[in-house]
């Protein structure tokens, strides 16, 4: 059973930008303000976005309180995190999410914005992995299918195979988002289980033995054994010591569920790379790896 979808947008709706992590600028967010508005979204933003606390897009206090407000607000019918970095963490447990539950609607992000997902899962209410206003304008091909996502439109990708795939069918509910996240959120209250559902991963800049590391974690605690199928987006600028770790980071993550018969995709085209799909966290999907192409 599919999680609860938050409506669809229409011409007319608006859609919140909130910074839940890093700072933004005005001057970054602007382009992307006028890529919503020519969708025919007004925007809105709350007092805090462009507050500066060292990295942070204003103190925890106030990050927290312009979510809250977003999500308690009932004009606002979707809400998108200007972009990642790092905090959102440290503001989840300060949200009351009473009423966004009663009148659930789209958050929307990667990166960081995980810990959203994964709380959000918890809730029985899909979310959106997507680009964000901080990455508009970079691939086309992303921002369109934020917009396809949105408005309803249905989404189906066909991408090259991969050599170190695993072929195979599989169907369960998409979950997921950023690796170090996931990892991060292991035995707290933003935790999801992961059993019989479709898990996608990405990530950017780690060590390659922070990898390794990292996928160990899910293995011990069971997260991979009971999976329906895996899903890889970009590995992105990964880093390795003097002496090399030996592997690459999809090796890496093969050997981990190599023992495992699920099908697995590598190199989908979502995370920390220009061409970002959209992806529905908490809806059922189909995914097919054969020998010349994956269908999700």
């Amino acid at each position: 059973m599919n999680l609860i979808q938050p409506e669809f947008l229409k011409k007319g709706d608006t859609i919140g930008i909130v910074a839940c992590a890093r700072k933004i600028s005005a001057e970054e967010l602007q382009p992307a303000i006028d890529i919503l508005k020519s969708w025919g979204l007004n925007v809105k933003t709350e007092k805090n976005i462009f507050n500066i606390n060292h990295q942070f897009s204003g103190t925890d206090e106030e990050r927290a309180e312009d979510l809250q407000t977003m999500l308690n607000d009932s004009s606002i019918k979707a809400i998108i995190s200007a972009r990642g970095g790092y905090g959102t963490v440290r503001i989840i447990d300060k949200i009351d999410f009473t009423i966004f539950k009663k009148a659930p609607k789209w958050i929307v992000g990667y990166s960081d914005i995980t810990v959203l997902h994964s709380h959000i899962h918890n809730m029985g209410i899909q979310t959106l992995h997507a680009t964000m206003p901080i990455n508009f304008g970079v691939d086309a091909d992303a921002t369109n299918s934020l917009r396809k996502v949105l408005f309803g439109e249905t989404i189906e990708y066909n991408i090259p195979t991969h050599p170190l795939n695993k072929k195979g069918t599989a169907e369960g509910i998409l979950i997921g988002g950023n690796l170090s996240l996931l990892y991060a959120l292991c035995g707290s209250a933003s935790d999801i289980d992961t059993k019989e559902k479709i898990l996608f991963i990405e990530d950017l800049d780690e060590y390659l033995y922070h990898i390794d590391r990292m996928m160990m974690n899910l293995k011990r605690s069971g997260k991979l054994s009971g999976l329906a199928g895996l899903v890889v987006g970009g590995m992105s600028d990964m880093k390795d010591n003097t002496v090399p770790f030996g592997k690459t980071a999809e090796e890496i993550i093969l050997d981990a569920v190599k023992e495992y018969t699920y099908p697995v995709c590598f190199n989908f085209p979502a995370g920390h790379i220009d061409k970002n799909m959209a992806l529905v966290f908490g809806k059922k999907v189909n995914l097919r790896v054969s020998e010349n192409v994956v269908i999700l």
